[in-house]
């Protein structure tokens, strides 16, 4: 599972989930990307999971890229505890993600059939509805024909 190595802080506020991604919108590195569509937190075994699903989908060919990371904690208090006696324990780590992140990429040496299925099935693994990008443009900013 991914989590941070060092934090500053163990214990984080829950924050809000208004507005739109305003960072990490756009291509980087692949041709091929999940984009989710609605705001939410992926769980690092959440993430784990879509990785899996891609990497066996697409027999380990092309380069997966993961453009997200788990550094939010989330705490948890014992079942059935009484009120009070400060906040509980770190129990996960999620990623925050706002609509128009770019989940995942694909490239490299892949064909577009089999990006395209590997990203529909890795998408019923997200809480959330997503859509798959495809980008048209190389490394320069020209169309491709």
């Amino acid at each position: 599972m991914l989590s941070p190595k060092k934090t500053n802080y163990r214990k984080m506020h829950r924050g809000r989930l208004k507005g739109k991604a305003v960072r990490n919108n756009k291509f980087l590195y692949g041709n091929y990307a999940l984009q989710a569509t609605e705001p939410t937190w992926l769980s690092s075994r959440q993430i784990e999971a879509i990785r899996r699903t891609i990497l066996r989908y697409t027999k380990k060919t092309g380069k997966l890229w993961i453009r997200i990371f788990p550094d939010k904690s989330v705490t948890a208090r014992a079942k059935e505890s009484r009120m009070g006696s400060g906040k509980g324990a770190v129990t996960d780590w999620v990623a925050v993600i706002h609509p128009g992140a770019i989940l995942f990429e694909l490239g490299e040496g892949i064909s577009s059939a089999v990006a395209i299925n590997a990203f529909k099935n890795a998408s019923y693994k997200l809480p959330i509805k997503a859509k798959i990008l495809i980008n048209n443009y190389d490394k320069q900013g020209e169309k491709e024909k």
